[in-house]
């Protein structure tokens, strides 16, 4: 029988009523700020459950198992970006104005959470084609859309959203991992069932996903390696 004063809730909650309810959001909001004080080699559900004052089990109503608790973190992290107000999901002053404001928010992003970072660049996101940082589909027909209306082609916009994922990728695990950060493989996630990510409310997407899909990955290297030696060399020049 509970002690007189405390009560269990239904999620298991031994904390006496003070502490909020148990959802998936805090539940992910909890496990974000457990990887960047422990690292995510040492969550799981038991030590989460710990932190939430929870029974490890009540999680599993919210969050069925680690993977989706991962996945769950990853696009909790990215959605902050909506809220960063020097963020804007439409260009208000050009194109180049929306890429650098995307591209600082994205950099605060990673200073803020280091330790969450790596699985940022690195879970299976929505699609295959799909990139990280920028791993949503709201954000990357926002991004395509930009580029179309300012005047890019498909092919064009395709390619700038490929060299801006690349660039930032690269930069910013390199500094998340000088602030200590673990970039290294965490384990191999579990198979999931394969799905089509739903492009009903995404129409660019859909018009754009074969190119989406294309393997550029040579053409890209080179490309950024070009532009590395012409940069090199104008500073002798």
């Amino acid at each position: 029988m509970a002690e007189s004063g405390t009560s269990v809730s239904p999620d298991g909650d031994h904390s006496g009523g003070d502490r909020p309810r148990l959802d998936r959001q805090r539940i992910l909001e909890a496990g974000a700020v457990f990887i960047e004080e422990h690292g995510v080699r040492q969550l799981s559900m038991r030590r989460l459950g710990a932190e939430l004052d929870v029974e490890a089990m009540s999680l599993y109503r919210y969050v069925p198992s680690r993977e989706d608790l991962l996945d769950g973190i990853v696009e909790s992290v990215v959605d902050e970006l909506y809220s960063d107000p020097e963020v804007y999901v439409e260009p208000r002053h050009g194109w180049q104005d929306y890429l650098l404001r995307l591209a600082h928010g994205l950099r605060r992003l990673a200073m803020k959470h280091p330790q969450v970072f790596p699985l940022i660049a690195t879970r299976p996101a929505e699609a295959p084609w799909v990139r990280p940082p920028l791993r949503s589909l709201r954000w990357v027909e926002s991004f395509l859309r930009a580029m179309t209306n300012a005047g890019f082609s498909n092919e064009q916009a395709v390619e700038a959203y490929r060299a801006f994922s690349s660039f930032l990728i690269g930069n910013l695990l390199l500094e998340v991992a000088a602030l200590g950060a673990d970039i290294g493989p965490v384990e191999d996630p579990e198979p999931s069932p394969s799905r089509r990510a739903d492009l009903t409310n995404y129409p660019l997407l859909q018009e754009l996903q074969g190119l989406l899909s294309e393997d550029r990955s040579k053409q890209e290297f080179d490309a950024a390696l070009d532009a590395l030696l012409d940069r090199l060399d104008s500073q002798l020049t």
